[in-house]
């Protein structure tokens, strides 16, 4: 699977950027038809709580899935949104499996 990662308004560090890769790598445990996925960092403008946003966008054989979280760090919105891909892909393949 390839991983792009692209941050916006900031450079993300080796350290996240090989975390991401380490847990968008794991979905692939889940569905094996994922081609590509597409990670999206932001630090929202208000220097507020819960101002990085990550989504993560995966393009699979017949489709798309996406999720996108709002955190107080990066790590905190991988983690979210990883488990929320991980849900759609068993949701995705359940489907695909009754077809």
């Amino acid at each position: 699977m390839d991983i792009k990662i692209k941050s916006i308004h900031f450079d993300a560090t080796e350290k996240l950027e090989s975390f991401i890769e380490k847990k968008v790598s794991k979905l692939e445990q889940f569905y094996d038809g994922i081609l590509m996925a597409d990670v999206v960092l932001k630090v929202v403008k208000p220097e507020t709580a819960k101002n990085k946003d990550v989504s993560i966008r995966l393009k699979i054989k017949s489709g798309d899935c996406f999720a996108e979280k709002v955190c107080n760090t990066f790590e905190e919105g991988v983690d979210l949104a990883v488990d929320a891909l991980e849900k759609q892909l068993l949701k995705f393949k359940e489907k695909n499996r009754t077809k």
